[in-house]
């Protein structure tokens, strides 16, 4: 039987170890234990957030969600940043939308959006106040259908009073005048989002849609592929009506473009020139959030990157439309 290889062991004990075979031995140790010692005072719940945050979540998950934070606090709250948000995944169904996407909008700490067409259709049911419900995923979709129920996992929908409700209502706008042109996916939610705002206030409902927010504030909300949601669809369908409707994802790559050609102009020495000659004013977070509280809900549109302004103008600038 072949004998099993020895492996050295790690000594404690170095003190008869020479100096030089310490450093030929391990020499990046020190460098390597150089992080803070994980040796955390006892929890007494009088903590602050911060310091819950900074000395307790030392490791693993805690140590990302901490470094999140800091991301957040050092890099993103600064006044000359450009903020984009993109999400994906059935965010505005669990109610996210409610309870934490809305709120950044309006806190002006979201410059432009990028979501699933589908995020955006499912935020019209609040808006619309059609009634999104807590079930199980465990639950038999046979049955449920059998009962007009749709379920996203544990999400369950009204399949005619809530989703064919909603596709009725928004074939109808998609018909109205101001639809019925050539444009990008911002202006077409921004659009949308008019009536969203509209809903809300018929409803006696408040702060429960993105696109309402987003259009209230200014904030430009974009899909990286138009005809893969119900919304899609729904433009597909009213083409067949007669319908002028068309959009073009170049108008989105265009714009897109200038938010991060103006941010990467930004922090060089020559940012405000640059950002003056793009026709753009980058406000402060402070003055963001005020823009976005007082906001008439106008948006400026232009498909040259060149030309374009940054986000944060969206909420600054007066209504300037080509």
């Amino acid at each position: 039987m072949a004998k099993s290889k020895r492996t050295a062991r790690y000594r404690e004990d170095l003190s008869e170890t020479p100096d030089w075979l310490k450093k030929k031995k391990c020499p990046r140790r020190e460098r390597y234990l150089s992080g803070k010692r994980i040796l955390p005072k006892n929890l007494t719940g009088s903590e602050s957030l911060e310091t819950l945050v900074d000395e307790a979540m030392l490791a693993y998950n805690g140590a990302r969600l901490r470094e999140g934070c800091r991301l957040f606090v050092d890099k993103m709250l600064g006044p000359d940043v450009t903020i984009g948000m993109s999400f994906a995944g059935a965010l505005t169904p669990a109610g996210l939308g409610c309870s934490s996407i809305v709120p950044l909008i309006k806190a002006g700490f979201v410059d432009w959006i990028v979501a699933t067409g589908a995020n955006l259709y499912h935020d019209m049911h609040f808006a619309l106040n059609y009634p999104v419900r807590v079930g199980s995923f465990k639950l038999d979709d046979t049955e449920l259908r059998n009962n007009d129920i749709v379920r996203i996992y544990d999400v369950l929908l009204g399949y005619s009073d809530c989703l064919m409700a909603t596709d009725d209502i928004l074939r109808e706008i998609l018909m109205k005048p101001e639809f019925q042109k050539e444009m990008g996916t911002a202006e077409l939610h921004h659009l949308i989002g008019k009536h969203c705002a509209e809903w809300e206030k018929q409803a006696g409902v408040e702060d429960v849609s993105v696109l309402a927010a987003a259009y209230r504030a200014g904030v430009p909300c974009y899909t990286s592929s138009p005809g893969d949601s119900t919304i899609g669809m729904n433009v597909a369908g009213v083409e067949l009506r007669g319908c002028k409707l068309r959009v073009n994802p170049s108008i989105d790559v265009n714009e897109t473009t200038s938010f991060v050609l103006a941010a990467a102009r930004a922090p060089s020495s020559s940012g405000a020139a640059a950002a003056r000659r793009i026709s753009c004013c980058r406000p402060s977070r402070r003055s963001r959030r005020s823009c976005a509280s007082r906001s008439t809900g106008r948006t400026t549109f232009c498909s040259s990157p060149m030309l374009a302004p940054t986000p944060a103008a969206f909420r600054a600038q007066p209504p300037a439309r080509p």
